[in-house]
């Protein structure tokens, strides 16, 4: 790079001779360069010799300004930039200069910035015109690990690639080595954790830590303090660490009712996750052998409080060792991890899944969701519960191919990541079960009506048939697409949210506790917010699954309705009954009332429309997917009808159509109301049942239900 050989240089076949003078610096240069390298060599041994890094590498902008020595008073010249490239200024204008020129095109390693650099440090090749040569000073970067200088910031970043893939990180210059102090130490949920410079850019570190996740982390901790609940000690398993957060956080606050393992295939990530267990007064056991220790940690009381700490593969431990509760949070989709997280996952057990790859999961790479999950999706109102579904669908279809089958216990998709939750059902029965719920979606891209496509292998004449509204026949064309395959079952299990919602109140989870809330109130289909502070371990152990969980005898003698102790075959009963309940909790999708607004009319505010909707007979619920969604068992065309007999002319100019729409709302009206009387007796029933619920759920010693936000 820049060195050149030979005193002469060949252009168009024409022999330039270059002055002896510059022959005599490069000559000099280049004893100077072999007496650095010779100096580096002694550097390893003693630093009797120290020598500075290039005044062009430095760690703030603030340090490059003192080299300048600004001052408002006196023009001073810019230390990278020869005096006829640009001439002295003042400091307000070298500041500007520093910062556009230098700081913001500036190469980042390790906590410095390489800017570039326009001094003779790095000799152009000189051009041809008429009989003279002029030699051109090139813009350069100097390596902070090497004496090399690089002309181009991208030919940069990839030497530093380089020099980072053959492990040659430490510089050869004499650079103030950056204390440990550094590196910046973070708190979430009383842990500590210690990451470096870069934490929140994946490109640029090895142990990745995103705080905007950190919702996503007390979810999964409340499912696990769950799980810990039914079953002590349970071995759970953080297959991606990075820096160990959320190991860190399951063994501080569950303490001996958890085996934490984490681990990590990066060895940078697992120091890292070592050194943060320290931080935290964590025990750590290192294992960085790919053998079976499921002897090892099989049991022992000096584990308890240990964490392991395993350097391998995910896929490989996690087909050498069994666990209770396993959480796959890679870069991107998680589907090349699915086959292992089920192989050895233990009956009744949990796994958890992450994806971050929602541009795939969010239609706006819909090539990239066929080729990971062999779905085909389009962009629709409900794109972010069409997402939860994917991934589901996905889940099931690996669990199937190992006889096991999923009851879904948690679906969350926000903005960053799609969170599923699903306990397994170990027996081929569970798992055709799980499979039969992986259905194809009809989809019209008119109205966005959509319906699960029928079970069965017959071929229809006419599939249109299917879905409730009638646009292929006014509408020219095909106007409906086929998505899939879908999971088609209930995305929540409410018995184990309301435990969820008890354990984020136990650890003073404070910014997971509105979600939840949310999530039982959607798992439920109602707007009614009552909540209890107050264990539900009593009836909910026996909600899901279809599995009867034994409690102990002194919660079993508590369990009392109407002055009558249950049996065990009556609470399992009770149970199956629950199940079948659940299975048909909430209905599929949720419509968007901005999506089916009517153009010059004011729609209604959300809560009231709720209550309408509820009036006229329907279930109806908010959605976390989306904040003006509206889940309801209601068809589509009776929705929009409700919409606009109750939203109302933004401009005066409106009231001249009238008429019409009072004759169409006074119809709508009507149809309503019939609705709603041919419902009365059952919202009578079902206020009494859920009255009757309510009563049995809460005993005696419980207060008031708190009220939601």
């Amino acid at each position: 790079d820049g060195v050149i050989d030979s005193g002469k240089v060949n252009t168009n076949n024409l022999a330039v001779k270059v002055t002896e003078s510059e022959v005599e610096t490069k000559e000099k240069g280049t004893e100077e360069e072999s007496t650095k390298e010779s100096d580096s060599t002694i550097l390893d041994v003693s630093s009797d010799y120290p020598r500075e890094k290039h005044i062009s590498i430095q760690r703030q902008l603030a340090d490059l300004e003192k080299l300048a020595d600004l001052n408002e008073a006196e023009k001073k010249p810019c230390p990278l930039c020869p005096e006829e490239k640009f001439k002295a200024c003042y400091g307000h204008k070298l500041h500007r200069h520093l910062q556009n020129l230098h700081w913001k095109i500036s190469v980042e390693f390790e906590g410095y910035r390489m800017c570039i650099c326009h001094l003779s440090c790095r000799l152009a090749k000189p051009n041809l015109v008429g009989d003279q040569t002029f030699s051109k000073m090139g813009a350069h970067y100097h390596c902070i690990i090497c004496s090399a200088t690089i002309a181009r910031r991208t030919d940069m970043i990839g030497h530093i690639n380089r020099h980072v893939n053959k492990g040659e990180t430490e510089s050869r210059f004499i650079t103030a080595p950056a204390p440990k102090s550094s590196h910046e130490v973070l708190k979430e949920s009383d842990t500590d954790v210690q990451v470096l410079p870069n934490y929140s850019t994946p490109q640029k570190t090895d142990s990745y830590f995103n705080p905007k996740m950190k919702l996503n982390r007390q979810l999964i901790f409340c499912a696990l303090a769950v799980l810990a609940e039914e079953r002590k000690p349970i071995e759970c398993l953080d297959a991606f660490g990075a820096t160990g957060i959320m190991g860190l956080q399951w063994a501080k606050h569950l303490r001996s009712s958890v085996k934490v393992t984490i681990n990590d295939c990066n060895e940078n990530s697992v120091t890292m996750i070592q050194e943060n267990c320290h931080l935290n007064k964590m025990k750590v056991k290192l294992n960085t052998k790919e053998e079976d220790n499921d002897e090892a940690m099989g049991d022992g009381e000096e584990n308890n409080d240990t964490i392991e700490v395993t350097k391998m593969d995910a896929n490989v431990i996690m087909h050498l060792r069994s666990f209770d509760f396993i959480h796959l949070d890679p870069f991107g989709t998680s589907v090349n991890y699915l086959d292992s997280a089920f192989r050895n996952v233990r009956n009744l057990g949990i796994v958890s899944l992450t994806s971050t790859d929602i541009s795939s999961l969010y239609a706006k790479a819909q090539h990239v969701a066929l080729r990971h999950y062999g779905c085909n999706i389009v962009r629709t109102e409900y794109y972010k519960e069409l997402a939860a579904r994917i991934v589901i669908a996905a889940v099931a279809r690996a669990a199937a191919r190992c006889n096991k089958g999923i009851e879904v216990l948690l679906a969350v998709a926000l903005e960053h990541f799609v969170l599923v939750v699903v306990r397994v059902l170990r027996g081929p029965s569970p798992a055709d079960d799980s499979a039969k719920k992986v259905r194809y979606l009809i989809h019209c891209q008119w109205c966005e009506e959509r319906i699960f496509q029928k079970e069965g292998n017959m071929v229809e004449e006419n599939p249109y048939q299917q879905l409730p509204c009638d646009c292929h026949g006014s509408m020219p064309g095909k106007t409906a697409v086929v998505l899939g395959p879908l999971w088609s079952g209930a995305l929540f299990n409410t018995g184990f949210l309301r435990r969820m919602l008890f354990e984020a109140v136990q650890y003073g989870l404070d910014e997971v506790q509105p979600l939840l809330k949310t999530l039982v109130c959607e798992a439920e289909c109602t707007t009614l917010k009552n909540f209890s502070t107050h264990s539900p371990y009593d009836e909910n152990k026996q909600e899901e699954c279809g599995v009867y969980i034994k409690t102990p005898d002194a919660l079993a003698e508590s369990y009392v309705l109407h002055g009558k102790r249950k049996n065990n075959e009556v609470v399992r009963n009770t149970a199956k009954r629950q199940k079948s309940d659940t299975s048909a909790e909430h209905p599929a999708f949720y419509y968007n009332i901005h999506r089916h607004s009517i153009k010059g009319m004011n729609m209604p505010k959300l809560n009231k429309f709720l209550n309408y909707l509820s009036e006229a007979g329907y279930r109806v619920s908010r959605t976390h997917f989306d904040p003006m969604g509206v889940r309801t068992n209601a068809p589509l065309a009776q929705f929009k009808t409700i919409l606009v007999k109750y939203s109302t002319p933004t401009y005066a100019g409106g009231q001249a159509e009238g008429p019409l729409h009072l004759t169409e709302d006074i119809q709508v009206g009507d149809q309503v109301q019939a609705a709603a009387d041919g419902k009365a007796g059952e919202d009578k029933f079902l206020k009494d049942s859920k009255a009757g619920d309510a009563a049995t759920t809460f005993t005696n010693d419980c207060p008031a239900h708190c009220a939601a936000d």
